[in-house]
This record gives structure tokens, sequence and C-alpha cells, in this order.
């Protein structure tokens, strides 16, 4: 029973390596052999080519490539039509981090904006209510000595708050 556990996690792990070797193996313009699971560069020539996909899978190749394409918002192919290497899709995506990144940060912003905003209306409400309650306001001077809020200084402050608080309501 052992003997027929080894060898079927032998055969698992022969089939597993095989299914991760490279698709495709050309040979580049210095005669060096490339492997790769990415199609080589458009400038070989197929004469240079010694493994790639079988001739069903180049037929259906094109057409799961336009299907994906449609469902990407960035293109996966730049300006040459060849596929984009692993340095240009990191930049791709650093670029898409990046952005999202700055619209989080700008919406953080603007959320802290509107929560200042609320905060400083309801104290201007707050002072509203308190200048028009009619009750005796005490103010302390320079020197720490309190004064009273004159009748000609409430009404200026109530006017003041009232035009702080037409802001508010945009």
């Amino acid at each position: 029973m052992k003997k027929i556990g080894f060898i079927s996690a032998a055969f698992v792990t022969l089939f597993a390596a095989g299914a991760a070797s490279a698709q495709f193996v050309w040979l580049d313009e210095k005669g060096v052999k490339q492997y790769s699971d990415m199609p080589p560069p458009a400038s070989v020539p197929k004469s240079r080519i010694l493994k790639g996909l079988s001739k069903e899978a180049r037929a259906a190749a094109p057409a799961d490539a336009s299907a994906s394409d449609n469902k990407e918002k960035t293109p996966a192919i730049n300006a040459d039509k060849q596929p984009m290497t692993t340095a240009e899709k990191n930049v791709e995506f650093q670029k898409r981090r990046a952005e999202q990144a700055e619209k989080e940060k700008k919406a953080a912003e603007q959320e802290k904006l509107a929560a200042d905003k609320a905060k400083s209306c309801e104290r201007a409400r707050e002072y509203q209510r308190t200048l028009e309650s009619g009750v005796r306001i005490t103010r302390s001077d320079r020197d720490g000595e309190r004064t009273f809020v004159s009748d000609e200084e409430r009404a200026r402050e109530l006017r003041d708050t009232r035009t702080i608080l037409q802001e508010c309501k945009s």
C-alpha cells in the first residue's frame, strides 16, 4: 500500500511539473533559448519558435484575447501590438494604485471638510440661540475683567452669525 501511495504521489508531482513548464520556447536574435508562458514578441520569426501553442489553441487564442481585452479597463497590449511585459504591467499597476490612493485621499479630505463644516454650523446655530435668548453674555477683556456684551454688539454678532448660517444652508 505504501508503494502505491508513493507511486501516486510521484505521478501527481510529475504531472504538475509538466503543467508548470513553459508554454513557449524560441531562439532570440543571439541564438539563446528563451522560455516563457507568454508568446514571443512579434519580431521573432516563426522559424525561430521551437515550442508554442497547438494549431487549435492558436486559432482560439485571438478570440480569447479579444474577449479579455474588452473586460479590462487598461489595454494588455502596447502600441506595437505586443503583449505587455511584466515591467510594463507593474508600471500600469503602480499607476492605477497611485490614482486610487489619490482618490481615497481626496475623498477623506472632502469628508473631513464636510464634518468640520457641520460642526462649525452647529456651533453657529447654538451661538445664535444664545444671542436671541436675551441672556446677558459676558466676556473677559485683556486684563481678565468681565464685561457684558452691549445691545449693539449683540445685534452685530447676531447679524454675523446669520451670515455664517446662510453659508451652512448652501
